[in-house]
């Protein structure tokens, strides 16, 4: 497996995933699907912004991806980003979440931002247990602050202090 920057030809393929953690998972909350053009503005948001979007890529097929962005407006936040990570069902459990979240935070230390935040739905044990081996801490539990599929969904803000 190697990991690299994505491109614009990898937005099928992450469109793929992501539309597969929305009909399979709470990890993202919402019910409605995404198009390739959407998730392309949304590549080109993240890129433009100078904020990294890496694929991981086994085999010439990409089979997870992660990035991270601004946490909340304002310039008062600029040091801290939120983090996603999606990997397709047929990969999760072998390592690439692990894999994509250390090169995350390599990338974010470099960059000398001072806080990584990952939000993580209540029942996604296995992300919650990831993040604690990396050092992230629970830092707010928000009870059914989100709606999917009608059920109400419980968020746990996880954070980690990077090493500037």
């Amino acid at each position: 497996m190697i990991l690299r920057s994505a491109q614009p030809s990898d937005i099928s393929a992450i469109t793929g995933i992501y539309n597969e953690v929305i009909a399979t998972t709470n990890a993202i909350y919402r019910d409605d699907i995404v198009t390739e053009s959407e998730r392309l503005a949304w590549y080109e948001s993240k890129v433009n912004d100078g904020y990294p979007v890496i694929v991981a890529e086994l085999n010439g097929e990409v089979i997870g991806y992660g990035l991270y962005g601004g946490f909340r407006f304002g310039e008062g936040y600029k040091l801290t980003v939120e983090h996603s990570i999606h990997v397709r069902s047929s990969h999760r459990r072998t390592g690439v979440g692990r894999t994509i979240l250390k090169e995350l935070i390599a990338i974010a230390t470099k960059d000398g931002r001072h806080v990584m935040v990952g939000a993580i739905d209540s029942g996604n044990e296995a992300s919650i247990k990831l993040h604690e081996e990396f050092g992230f801490r629970e830092s707010a539990r928000m009870e059914e602050v989100a709606l999917k599929g009608g059920k109400l969904l419980t968020l746990v803000l996880m954070q980690k202090v990077l090493d500037l």
